[in-house]
Formats: C-alpha cells, sequence, structure tokens
C-alpha cells in the first residue's frame, strides 16, 4: 500500500499539532513493511524532519532566512536581491520545487491514496480517479470567522475537498459533530481518530536545554500558556481575569512558551494591567525544553474557546503537570475528569477555579496522578492502526 503526503504543513510549520501529526504518521508507516511512504519534499524548516534516520533519503534541510546572511541590509534589498539571484539560477524556490515533485508523481499514479498535509486543493486535477483521505483538525475558521476575514478561501476549499474526500478524518467527537453540522457529511464518511503524544518528561535535559534554561531567567513558580495568543485563543480576557490573582500571589507568574514573542501592543497592554514584570515568554527550541516549562509550572492553563482536539493536554499529562482548562469544545473530550474547568467568558469562574489550583497542593497532585491515567487511553500506536484501517477500507 503506497500512500502519499505531499509538502503543505512542512512548509507552512516549522513546529506545531498538525506537522507533529502527520510527522507521526508518516514516522510510524515507514517503520511497517506493508506500508510504503511517498513524501515528495526537498527542502523544510520543519524540526520534525530532521530526523535524519528516516528522512536521509528525502535531502530535508533547512530552507535559509536572508537575515542569516544578509543582517545589514534592509527588508526591501533583501527581497530585491532575492528576485535577482532566484531569477539568475543563483538559488532556487524550494517552496515551487516541493510543490511540483509532488505534482509530478500525482501525474505518474505511482501511489494508492493521496493524504493532503492541508487545504490546498492544487491535486484534485491530478489525482485521476485515485482516492484521497482528508484530516480536518479543527473547525475553528467556520465558527469563529470574525477572527479569520482573510481565510475565506480556506474555508472554502476544506468545504469543497470535504465533499470529494473518499474518507473523513476528525481529532475528535466534537469535530465530527461539527463538520457535520456545518458542512453537511454524511456520519458515515467521518472517522473519529485521536492524537497519541510525542512528548515525555524526563530528568536529563539535554545540553541545548540546559544552556537555554541557564542562559534565560525562567521564574521559580508559574502557571504555562502554551501557543499562540490570538482571538479565540481568548488570552487577553484570560490575563484581564487573572490579573488580581497575580496582584495577590507575588510569587505567581505566567509564561508564554510558543506562538511569537511579546508584540509591541502587547507589551504596552501588559504595562497597561501594570503585570510587564510578571509575564515571561520562551520560544520552544525543542522538546526537553519544552517537557521541563510543564512539569515545573504550577499548572498548565487553556482558556481557548474552541480547540479540534488541544494535544498540549496530553503533553501537559504526561509531564506531570496540572491542567486547567475551558469547558468548551473537545477539551472535557480528551481531558475528562483529569482537569478542572472553568467557563472562558466568565472572569469570576476563571478566578475561582485558577486560585483553588495555586492554593491546593493536594488538588495539585490529584490532577496529576488522573493526568497520567487519562494519558493510557491515547497512543500513537492507536492513531496509526485506525488510520490504517481507514486507507484499506478504500483502496
Amino acid at each position: 500500500m503506497k500512500i502519499l503526503y505531499d509538502h503543505q504543513i512542512f512548509e507552512m510549520q516549522s513546529y506545531g499539532g498538525i506537522s507533529r501529526y502527520f510527522y507521526e504518521l508518516i514516522k510510524n508507516f515507514k517503520l511497517n513493511d506493508s506500508v510504503e511512504i511517498i513524501l515528495p519534499i526537498k527542502k523544510s524548516n520543519n524540526i520534525y524532519l530532521k530526523d535524519t534516520n528516516l528522512f536521509s533519503n528525502y535531502n530535508i534541510g533547512p530552507i535559509k532566512n536572508f537575515n542569516d546572511f544578509l543582517p545589514n541590509i534592509n527588508f526591501w534589498g533583501k527581497g530585491r536581491l532575492y528576485n535577482n539571484l532566484f531569477k539568475l539560477g543563483i538559488i532556487k524556490d524550494y517552496k515551487k520545487i516541493n510543490l511540483e515533485n509532488t505534482i509530478e508523481i500525482l501525474k505518474k499514479g505511482n501511489f494508492d491514496i493521496l493524504h493532503p498535509t492541508y487545504y490546498d486543493d492544487y491535486f484534485l486535477e491530478y489525482l485521476m480517479g485515485k482516492a484521497f483521505v482528508l484530516t480536518i483538525h479543527d473547525m475553528t475558521h467556520e465558527i469563529y470567522p470574525e477572527y479569520f476575514p482573510l481565510f475565506s478561501k480556506e474555508i472554502k476549499l476544506k468545504r469543497e475537498l470535504s465533499y470529494k474526500a473518499s474518507k473523513i478524518i476528525a481529532v475528535s467527537k466534537s469535530t465530527k459533530k461539527d463538520i457535520i453540522k456545518i458542512f453537511g457529511i454524511d456520519e458515515k464518511k467521518i472517522e473519529v481518530i485521536y492524537h497519541g503524544c510525542s512528548l515525555r518528561f524526563s530528568q536529563t535535559i539535554n545540553e541545548n536545554s540546559y544552556n537555554y534554561i541557564n542562559k534565560n531567567y525562567i521564574p521559580e513558580n508559574y502557571l504555562l500558556f502554551i501557543g499562540n495568543r490570538f482571538n479565540y485563543k481568548n488570552f487577553y480576557f484570560f490575563l484581564i481575569a487573572i490579573k488580581k490573582i497575580l496582584e495577590k500571589n507575588k510569587d505567581i507568574n505566567l509564561v508564554c512558551a510558543g506562538g511569537e514573542n511579546f508584540t509591541q501592543d502587547e507589551i504596552q497592554f501588559f504595562n497597561n494591567l501594570n503585570l510587564q514584570d510578571r509575564l515571561f515568554y520562551f520560544d520552544i527550541n525543542n522538546d526537553n525544553f519544552l517537557s521541563f516549562l510543564y512539569n515545573k509550572a504550577v499548572a498548565f492553563v487553556f482558556p481557548s474557546l474552541y480547540e479540534g482536539f488541544g494535544l498540549p493536554i496530553l503533553e501537559a499529562f504526561s509531564c506531570g503537570c496540572p491542567v486547567i482548562l475551558s469547558n468548551c469544545s473537545s477539551l472535557p473530550e480528551i481531558a475528562e475528569d483529569a482537569a478542572i474547568y472553568f467557563n472562558p467568558k466568565d472572569i469570576n469562574s476563571i478566578i475561582e477555579v485558577v486560585t483553588e489550583v495555586i492554593n491546593n497542593s493536594r488538588l495539585r497532585e490529584l490532577l496529576k496522578e488522573k493526568g497520567l491515567e487519562q494519558l493510557k487511553k491515547f497512543s500513537w500506536e492507536k492513531t496509526i492502526q485506525m488510520t490504517k484501517k481507514v486507507y484499506e477500507s478504500i483502496i
């Protein structure tokens, strides 16, 4: 059985949940003798594809940033130089090359199933009757279109591909329900397959993490916020809600990791709340450092208004971190009774629940124990087995 995965998400993400998902599928299927994987990528900044033992045949390597070579040239100068070098053939547009490689394989038809890694429909004209499976990770853009005014094309493409896919994989029952409600897809066409968890905490931190930790001040006691902070992630409302908590508990801070560094607007917002000295940002440069942040946190807090699955929940569980969640979308489905919940739109609810976790060490220990038990329900092995059955059902 030959499965073709395309280039899309590995160009879009250097680190993140969706590329992690496809990396785990590809990695595990490459170890299965009955499945042959085709990955038409020449260059990518995605950190998961640096696993040279598995991807050496694909010439995976970083796409160099002009800032690395030309730090003293302004943005427009770099742009003009890039265009001239590209026209002369001195450098190559690797995104274009990745796309051309995928199309070339599609035209040859030497595969059984295509599993695109995102929602671009470029491949439809080249399929020639072959089946494709579509994974839908969430319906955020459809549920909160006001937050994504520039994503109308993506919403349209996702809908179109949903109708044309042979099978749809939904990452939670909550997401499946939303797909049926919004797109009107027959429920028999949709299979719910949960993610697994790749993150594991180890007392032995690798050298890179150790150096990073010692060069950057990490507060001793902190709540942890992971990932992007924009709109539906509810970060700013959450920060307003916990202002009183931070003022009352001078030893508690808020650490944000992943996503982008704090913007000037965010820093001004922190200043207005007089919390500028209580918030810290850290880039996630590897899994060991991420697991360290989870393990040392007082609790991981996920105030999001909507999630298709919520992979950080499993990551927190695996690292022995108490979990505090919004009581909406897929989050209660994934965590069940291993987390404590608040209403993400109610300031008093947030204050009450977060305060309880901070002040109750016995509750935190109970949440850690329940988290490790809940984690046993999820594994990439199960994900792989169920995904393979989906492929076999349509081959």
